[in-house]
């Protein structure tokens, strides 16, 4: 299926729908940092503790992605979805009346296994009807939405904690769930045929798992992607901590400082998808791997010299915008293009990566407790190093997959003929 013939099957209320099922599982966890301090304190609950918090909606997220994705190979995509937002919903009133700690640890879990369901949905229904260059277009533009929903999310919780508390926070989101089952009841449409799906249980599932695993290159995208995203969740559950407990931000510079490495995925994450389309792939995620690792080797010389807030601010910057912005777009479409009829499980095994490496690295960042900027630079530079560690392996791949198949396309003539759509490899 070329983007050509993809692209009209796709009307603007089914696009817009698949954005904003990207996020309303990874805004859970975005909307309520602002309160966090305030959750551990009434709470009573060590840091490293209420860090769990997020850890337990990033397990969630993890496990359910791997549920969730083959599911939707066998059953298609709406049924699952459905049960996914109303699941999240109810979660979210569960974490609202949690009275202890330990039992909002659990419901976060639950609450993640819901989330997870609109992630894998809305990368395999993109992969349902997107292919070559559309199909990296928009995976950028997942991108810049789940960029847009960082800065959507600590800002409405900045906001919401001035007139109430933690509890309140997760009502709000409850309300959120709710209209979002509403929307994918009117518009979410089925995109996977049934002729198109797996129909061999337990069989057809452990070939698909088989047949990712044994792929190099489809692995070491999974892993990139997961210790990058490891990066980006330890800065998730540190950075409230070091600007408010270290630098004595408010909760509204907070989300002003958080609003601003948002609007960094943004703009990197359109940048970033540009590149990989009409430039290369291979050198669009070289660039967005260096810039994150200085980001957190800014963070690693911050931990150990105390340097002032710009340099916090600026490596937080680099870290988000390189790791989540101009990486996220190459590395998922190396991951899926080459998996069509295993897009759901493929994109939940992608998923998993990044929120299980995320839950991870996020509880780490606690163990500095209230001053967590050393434990920070240390966890994301060495995430980001092993993410350069295992692009290595697959750069001599996509070179080679891209000569065989401009090879495939040229006639016999020496020159091959330009190609309309930059190929996704390079």
């Amino acid at each position: 299926m070329s983007s050509s013939t993809a692209r009209p099957r796709v009307g603007l209320a089914l696009s817009m729908t698949l954005m904003v099922l990207a996020v309303f599982g990874p805004i859970s966890m975005d909307l309520y940092l602002p309160a966090l301090p305030a959750l551990t304190r009434e709470l009573g609950a060590s840091t490293s503790v209420a860090q769990f918090t997020i850890t337990a909606c990033l397990v969630g997220l993890a496990a359910g992605q791997i549920i969730a994705g083959p599911l939707s190979d066998r059953f298609g995509r709406r049924v699952p979805l459905l049960i996914g937002v109303a699941a999240f919903a109810g979660a979210s009133l569960l974490c609202a009346i949690s009275p202890t700690v330990e039992t909002l640890i659990l419901a976060r879990f639950v609450q993640g296994l819901a989330g997870a369901v609109g992630i894998v949905i809305s990368q395999a229904a993109g992969r349902d009807v997107y292919d070559g260059g559309a199909l990296i277009r928009y995976y950028g533009r997942l991108t810049v939405i789940a960029g847009l929903a960082a800065i959507v999310g600590p800002v409405i919780g900045g906001q919401l904690v001035r007139v109430t508390d933690w509890r309140g926070l997760f009502v709000f989101l409850s309300a959120v769930g709710a209209a979002l089952l509403a929307l994918v009841l009117v518009v979410f449409r089925e995109t996977l045929p049934a002729e198109r799906r797996a129909s061999g249980g337990a069989r057809d599932t452990g070939r698909a798992f088989r047949s990712l695993l044994t792929d190099r290159q489809f692995v070491c995208a999974v892993l990139i992607t997961g210790f990058t995203f490891a990066a980006i969740f330890a800065y998730l559950a540190g950075a409230t901590y070091i600007l408010q407990g270290v630098y004595g931000l408010s909760p509204q510079g907070y989300s002003a400082a958080f609003g601003l490495n948002s609007a960094g995925v943004m703009l990197f994450g359109w940048l970033g998808a540009r590149a990989a389309e009409r430039w290369s792939v291979r050198g669009t995620l070289v660039v967005g791997l260096v810039a994150a690792a200085a980001g957190a080797g800014g963070l690693l010389a911050t931990g150990l010299l105390h340097l002032p807030l710009p340099v916090v601010i600026c490596s937080l910057f680099l870290l988000v915008a390189g790791g989540a912005g101009l990486s996220s777009a190459p590395t998922t479409s190396l991951a899926l293009a080459d998996h069509p009829e295993f897009a759901g499980t493929a994109s939940s095994l992608l998923g998993m990566a990044r929120y299980a490496f995320g839950g991870i690295a996020a509880p780490l960042v606690g163990l500095g407790g209230g001053s967590a900027t050393l434990p920070l630079g240390i966890v994301t530079t060495s995430a980001l190093v092993l993410a350069i560690v295992f692009y290595l392996p697959i750069r001599t791949r996509i070179r080679t997959t891209t000569r065989q198949k401009e090879a495939a396309c040229s006639p016999s003539t020496p020159t091959p003929p330009p190609q309309p759509t930059p190929d996704w490899s390079r």
